[in-house]
């Protein structure tokens, strides 16, 4: 995404979801229209909604549950999180690169 508006809109919206509480709901939907076909069965939508709420769970939960005690995030802290960034940065150019997208 190198247009610098559509960034923006895209960080505006994502903040949005984010103060509304419904990020991950908002991605979801992104990932349906992005990826899946209109016909698709309600089951395939139901399945698919169902494996992306868990991947979402299962980061989120994981990450919550190995913060170091504390107000502030420890070192060791932020090294996780670049981590999980790392893989998701590798998977996202993989899967990029496998279906013919611009890189990110």
């Amino acid at each position: 995404m190198n247009d610098p508006m559509l960034r923006a809109a895209v960080v505006s919206a994502t903040k949005k979801a984010m103060d509304a509480g419904c990020l991950i709901e908002v991605g979801w939907l992104g990932l349906r229209l992005a990826a899946m076909d209109d016909n698709a069965p309600q089951i395939q939508l139901d399945e698919c909604r169902q494996a992306f709420f868990a991947g979402a769970q299962h980061v989120f939960g994981s990450m919550m549950a190995t913060l170091d005690e504390g107000e502030e995030p420890t070192q060791a802290d932020l090294n996780r999180l670049s981590l999980i960034a790392d893989e998701l940065d590798r998977f996202i150019a993989d899967f990029s690169r496998k279906h013919g997208l611009p890189p990110p």
